[in-house]
């Protein structure tokens, strides 16, 4: 063989043997002997494989041609439909989701190749595709003009049918997942570039290996105002995508999520509140303590946001978390056994901290607080279960036996006995007056307050208002 041959026995290209070497003795001429046969049957090779990309990732919409190697993780169904015209015939398209390690990627073969791919094609066949990238719904898709097998290339890629959390990674398709429901958001709008409207939602799986958030799309959007947390949930035909460093597993019209009568088992890790430092995005877990009414503020840009303070304590300290949006809607009482999780840890009233969940967080209730703990049944002054309370430890002061709560069960309370109120100020001066939600009282404190802020006075009520003792 020579020289020319070598190379071209080398080439990953559609071109033949032939017009190669054609192409070579035109470069030879066009440089006018500076190049011998080898060097410009090397420039040639060059310039038919410089369609070819390192990994599925680098494949980008507005690629004149890409060529990579991907293996199959599903096969859709071979859909048929009308081309303009009377006399045109009708045209089939197939639907394959392909992937290496770097991601994964929808690739489209159309009419005779759609039909011949749907009898061949298997999952964890390896490809070898030349096509026209271009932006679809989901992301980058390729229009295939030629794929066929490479059984010498291995790419390491796990195909399987059912998946944990933890055997989540990048790439993968048609992946069916078991979890319990931990969260839900409400469905968003928005406008695609075509013109045409999208909508989307979130919400939160977790098993016994971990959690992923899952992304609904359009025609599934809606389940996560149709479904509630708690419950066991199956996400079918999901496919896992990155976001901000992390994995989500999306699902489009392909996919499902269902309710199934399996008790899947969610165990959450979390950080003791005595270890939290600031700037931390942290998970954390306690009873609540405190939960007070939600609020509304007006933003800057005039939309409306909304907020509620909760209280919450483990074994090591108690925590206050702002929870933002809506999350502010979700039923939360004290003695409510929680967990948040992705809660950013923040500056907080008097050089303490607080924790903040936003849409990235994650709220779920562990156990309602009827049934939290294991001591007796009895309530606190303030409606509270005392076994809710006990259930991170003997050490919660509840403020002793001398102290009452402002607002308590009985909706009395006598002058001269020692109460604590919590609410917020919606007076700063002289008295300073908190509000609950329930009721408001009248304060007497020289303590540094402001307007909106969460804060619990103790001390003695006379004559209907509370000489406090401290301020926190």
């Amino acid at each position: 063989m020579g020289v020319i041959e070598d190379v071209y026995g080398d080439l990953d290209a559609d071109v033949s043997l032939e017009e190669f070497r054609e192409a070579v003795e035109d470069k030879v001429d066009q440089m006018g002997g500076l190049a011998d046969e080898e060097t410009a049957a090397m420039l040639i090779a060059h310039e038919l494989d410089e369609d070819e990309v390192n990994g599925v990732a680098d494949v980008e919409p507005g690629m004149e041609e890409a060529k990579f190697v991907a293996k199959v993780v599903s096969v859709g169904d071979v859909r048929t439909f009308e081309r303009d015209g009377e006399d045109a015939e009708d045209g089939h398209v197939l639907n394959v989701e392909v992937a290496d390690e770097t991601g994964s990627i929808r690739i489209s073969l159309w009419d005779e190749q759609a039909q011949a791919a749907k009898e061949e094609l298997e999952k964890g066949q390896v490809l070898r595709i030349k096509g026209r990238p271009k932006e679809g719904y989901n992301g980058t898709e390729v229009s295939v003009d030629k794929a066929e097998p490479d059984e010498d290339t291995e790419i390491d890629v796990q195909v399987q049918n059912t998946y944990a959390v933890d055997d989540l990674s990048l790439g993968l398709s048609d992946v069916n997942l078991r979890g319990k429901l931990l969260d839900t958001d409400t469905v968003r709008t928005f406008d695609r570039d075509d013109g045409s409207q999208g909508k989307v939602s979130n919400l939160t799986v977790g098993d016994e290996t971990g959690r992923v958030r899952v992304t609904l799309w359009d025609e599934r959007a809606d389940l996560a105002e149709e479904l509630d947390p708690g419950i066991s949930v199956e996400v079918v035909d999901g496919y896992v995508r990155e976001r901000d460093g992390s994995l989500e597993l999306h699902v489009g019209n392909r996919g499902a999520v269902e309710e199934i009568e399996e008790d899947v088992e969610y165990v959450p890790e979390s950080t003791d509140i005595a270890d939290l430092e600031l700037g931390d995005t942290a998970d954390v877990a306690g009873v609540v303590r405190s939960a007070d009414p939600k609020r509304t503020f007006d933003r800057d840009d005039g939309s409306e946001g909304q907020v509620r303070n909760v209280r919450i304590q483990d074994d090591t300290g108690d925590l206050r978390v702002a929870l933002w949006g809506e999350k502010a809607d979700r039923e939360i009482a004290p003695g409510d056994e929680v967990q948040f999780a992705d809660v950013e840890i923040q500056d907080g009233w008097e050089d303490d901290i607080e924790g903040s969940a936003g849409w990235q967080s994650t709220v779920t209730v562990l156990e309602s607080g009827a049934e939290v703990g294991t001591g007796t049944d009895e309530s606190s002054d303030d409606g509270s279960s005392s076994a809710g309370l006990d259930a991170f430890g003997d050490d919660v002061d509840d403020g002793g036996d001398d102290t009452a709560t402002v607002g308590a069960s009985d909706g009395e309370n006598e002058d001269g006995e020692y109460v604590e109120f919590t609410g917020t100020v919606v007076q700063a001066g002289s008295p300073v007056v908190l509000d609950d939600g329930e009721e408001t009282v009248s304060v007497d404190t020289d303590a540094d307050v402001h307007l909106g802020q969460e804060v619990t006075a103790r001390g003695e009520l006379q004559d209907g208002r509370l000489d406090a003792d401290d301020v926190f």
